[in-house]
């Protein structure tokens, strides 16, 4: 465990699939926001570890985890299951809601390329609740037919050099009922990797969070 100005970071196992994760909870957060890393990502993916301090810098407890099992990992097949990512997903959202000290927390989703798809198909499950959604370089379009029946408000955000995924935002952001609305940040490719671009996802998405993490 190790303790910062922005909170502590611990190690979590989630049952029934005992899937790791790291949480971080600032003091007194007002949301938790729970990761959805893209293929080949996972929760020690240094780009949405950057997101998540972030976030918690904002107010914000954070849950990064890997969705899938060590030996599913090499399994391409698993790897692109949104169904399965999904529901993995919505095990983590239970989990949370039986902690102390989190179970009160308004619950957002942030996905990051397929990652994406999954938040959007577990944030339609008529239980989940989820407050809101962020996608940063995300694949809604394989949210399918999930995507008319989301109801928390989405942000998605893409970079303006990452074309064809542009174009996949745009298509899925007809298919959606709920609040909505596309950023495309300028000389940004995939990944976010150039200066300063994951600085404006980071803020961008706290702005969200924080317009629509709203505890009772």
């Amino acid at each position: 465990m190790s303790a910062s100005n922005v909170g502590e970071v611990q190690a979590v196992r989630i049952a029934p699939n005992d899937l790791e994760g790291l949480l971080g909870v600032s003091e007194a957060p007002n949301g938790l926001v729970i990761f959805a890393h893209g293929s080949g990502s996972g929760r020690f993916s240094s780009r949405n570890n950057q997101v998540a301090e972030g976030l918690r810098r904002a107010g914000m407890a954070t849950l990064l985890l890997d969705l899938l099992l060590p030996e599913e990992e090499d399994n391409r097949a698993k790897v692109f299951d949104i169904p399965l990512l999904a529901a993995r997903l919505l095990e983590a959202t239970r989990w949370a809601r039986q902690q102390a000290g989190l179970r009160e927390l308004p619950i957002g989703y942030f996905g990051a390329s397929t990652g994406a798809g999954a938040a959007l198909v577990a944030a339609s499950h008529p239980d989940a609740a989820i407050a809101a959604v962020v996608s940063r370089g995300g694949r809604p379009d394989l949210a399918g037919s999930a995507l008319g029946k989301v109801k928390a408000p989405t942000l998605l955000i893409v970079g303006g050099l990452d074309t064809q995924v542009i174009e996949l935002n745009r298509d899925a952001m007809e298919q959606m009922h709920a609040e909505k609305q596309l950023v495309i940040v300028p000389g940004a490719t995939h990944l976010f990797e150039e200066p300063g671009t994951l600085d404006q996802v980071t803020k961008l998405a706290a702005d969200w969070f924080a317009k629509h993490l709203v505890p009772a």
